[in-house]
């Protein structure tokens, strides 16, 4: 089967089209024949190091010092169940299936081998594989973090990056809880967040943090770059800023700071993904109240071009990749 191999960090050229063996299924495993993946923000890190330098050491450490472990980078995908294990039973074959990779990663490939125990379920069935392929890994963080807010009718939750992976999801999901959703984007997006259900939006490129005069519940920063002081001061007392990144020490301490000069909990970090939670987010698709949005779709052979593309920083929603028909 073919694979892109990366044996160390580094840019996007760094990944490298190679033929490998094709997996074969333990007893608890199935053979998934991956019809899509996607080129998010977290294997854009991964595959050039990006990562905060308090945990720089930690992070290569776990995943490998000059280069991934695990060499076949791709943390979702969705494809169709080819073969099972002789204890695997959850699936069969034929079964059309999405989720997260986790650790392992292996997404960049046109097979893969999962213990059917991983965060895996159904696809569904009024989504295209390239559609499911970017709900697991920017879905499931987004219901994480609403929930620890503990997002509801009547709460006021500004999100900013209201219109990258993670954000998209995010204004979707709160607006679906029942709060008054604030999206913070661009211009150039302020169409597309209002569209997913954002009540009001801000144009970070033209207004002033400090100087709006709102309070909000929740402030759900999902790409680690909103102005902390700002943002905290915008926070109602006793409510919670939280940031699905994890910070640099000095954003760290500015944000201990904020927390208690305003009354209020400042959280970041990432967060655990669980197969019930991807099945809830499935019946959300299948009754129409959750859609991915896709700003590109490359082929197999322009995983490069997919990568570098993510590397600007400017894409709308998700950045898929269609690897077998």
């Amino acid at each position: 089967m073919k694979a892109y191999i990366c044996t160390k960090y580094g840019p996007p050229e760094v990944l490298k089209l190679q033929e490998v063996k094709k997996p074969v299924p333990k007893d608890d495993e199935i053979l998934i024949k991956i019809k899509a993946t996607t080129v998010n923000a977290a294997d854009a890190r991964i595959r050039g190091a990006v990562f905060p330098s308090i945990f720089n050491i930690p992070v290569r450490l776990a995943l490998g010092i000059k280069g991934p472990r695990n060499k076949i980078l791709g943390l979702e995908i969705a494809g169709v169940v080819e073969a099972i294990g002789e204890k695997a039973s959850r699936f069969k074959p034929g079964d059309e299936v999405f989720g997260s990779t986790g650790t392992k990663m292996g997404g960049y490939a046109e097979y893969i081998c999962l213990s059917e125990k991983k965060e895996l379920t159904q696809k569904p069935a009024n989504m295209a594989f390239e559609e499911a392929t970017a709900v697991p890994h920017c879905a499931l963080t987004a219901l994480h973090f609403l929930r620890k807010g503990n997002v509801g009718p009547g709460k006021k939750v500004l999100i900013y990056g209201a219109s990258g992976g993670i954000g998209t999801f995010a204004v979707q999901l709160a607006k679906e809880m029942g709060a008054e959703v604030t999206g913070v984007c661009s211009t150039s997006n302020i169409d597309l967040v209002k569209s997913l259900g954002a009540k009001n939006v801000i144009d970070y490129t033209k207004e002033d943090f400090s100087q709006i005069n709102i309070k909000y519940d929740v402030i759900f920063d999902t790409i680690g770059k909103s102005p902390i002081s700002a943002c905290a001061a915008l926070t109602k007392e006793g409510g919670i800023y939280m940031l699905a990144v994890h910070l640099e020490i000095r954003r760290i301490k500015e944000g201990r700071k904020a927390a208690k000069r305003n009354k209020i909990c400042v959280s970041n970090g990432s967060a655990p993904f669980k197969t019930e939670n991807l099945n809830f987010l499935k019946n959300l698709i299948e009754t129409e109240k959750l859609k991915t949005v896709i700003d590109k779709q490359y082929s197999f052979d322009q995983m490069i071009e997919a990568h570098s593309y993510v590397d600007k920083g400017h894409k709308k929603g998700h950045v898929t990749i269609s690897i077998t028909q």
